[in-house]
């Protein structure tokens, strides 16, 4: 964030380079951005003829303090410099529909794991994502509180629509914004400020398609995808541009992306993973899954070398469905004669 120091041991050239944005701020106060680049905002300020500021009534304590509080919304909008230093969440238990208390005790998540959420239909698991999202601190149906580093999330961490600790990525994913993929990405980008822009979107559109199970193109508007394209499309941008260092995944099973590269994707990124799925090939991916019963968390459990066996023999099987699904799109036949790989 900035504060005074900063603008008293920073040239104007260097806050330019490292805050893009404050550049019209600058000219609207009538700084000259070639002149004042390479000293202090103050030493600049000093140089001004006396009656030039009181003509335009600058006064330049006043402009330094309107200049530190812009740019301190304007980071807190776009989400920069939120070095969160997240590694792990922790929930604590709370109380069922019944109003019975959980039993679990508390679970903590460290950063790079992955966690699936299981249960029937209308059991809680969109509420515990919902309550994770929100930071709850008993203030939610359940009662539960979620910790981030072992302490209750602060006010401003829970409210802000600039500084989310959670991305959420739902079953349900609509574009209605007429821009390429190029374009969409790019904006993305530069409400970052990142530097190398080009580089980033190639890698976010490479790893898209990777995940998708029909390739698309730059140029391909972003109105024209199709569901497992637009989800291949935010779960690439969520992995590499995404400051949020939580993501929760809800029921992405019939998205039709390669599930496994994206879960690689997000941790390889050092995201926590939460994901609600009916899928046991997803469920089975995590390190853990919560059982959700009754609208609350029945039970957690680790996942057994047994299982870890069973989920090798399922991605087998579904390699030959993915395969076959392939082919269905191309017009190929389908042919009886099948393998599913030993493991």
């Amino acid at each position: 964030m900035m504060d005074k120091n900063m603008i008293k041991n920073n040239k104007v050239g260097e806050l330019l380079e490292r805050y893009p944005f404050i550049e019209e701020f600058l000219k609207d106060h009538l700084v000259d951005i070639q002149e004042a680049s390479d000293l202090t905002l103050g030493a600049y300020l000093n140089l001004m003829d006396p009656e030039v500021l009181e003509e335009k009534a600058i006064i330049p304590d006043d402009l330094i303090e309107s200049l530190i509080s812009y740019t301190n919304q304007m980071i807190d909008f776009l989400g920069l410099e939120e070095e969160s230093g997240v590694h792990s969440i922790t929930l604590l238990p709370g109380i069922n529909k019944h109003k019975v208390g959980e039993t679990f005790g508390e679970l903590q998540i460290n950063r790079g794991e992955i966690i699936s959420i299981v249960g029937p239909t209308g059991s809680g698991k969109s509420r515990l994502l919902a309550d994770i999202e929100w930071g709850a601190n008993g203030d939610t149906p359940t009662k539960r509180t979620v910790l981030v580093n072992g302490e209750p999330m602060d006010i401003e961490s829970r409210f802000s629509s600039g500084r989310k600790l959670v991305a959420q990525l739902s079953q349900n994913m609509n574009f209605v914004m007429d821009l390429s993929v190029e374009e969409f990405i790019e904006l993305h980008a530069k409400s970052r400020l990142v530097e190398n822009e080009g580089e980033v979107i190639q890698k976010i559109f490479k790893k898209a398609n990777e995940l998708a199970g029909e390739q698309f193109e730059l140029t391909t508007p972003i109105t024209s995808l199709s569901g497992g394209q637009s989800r291949a499309l935010m779960i690439a941008d969520t992995a590499i541009l995404s400051t949020s260092p939580i993501v929760l995944i809800d029921e992405i099973e019939n998205a039709g992306i390669d599930r496994k590269k994206a879960l690689d994707l997000l941790v390889g990124e050092e995201k926590i993973v939460l994901m609600a799925t009916h899928d046991p090939i997803l469920a089975l991916m995590g390190d853990k899954r919560i059982i959700i019963s009754n609208g609350g968390i029945d039970k957690v459990m680790d996942i057994t070398e047994k299982e870890k066996s069973i989920l090798h023999k399922l991605e087998a099987l579904d390699d030959v469905i993915q395969d076959m699904r392939t082919k269905l799109r191309y017009g190929k036949d389908l042919e009886a004669g099948f393998e599913i790989k030993k493991v």
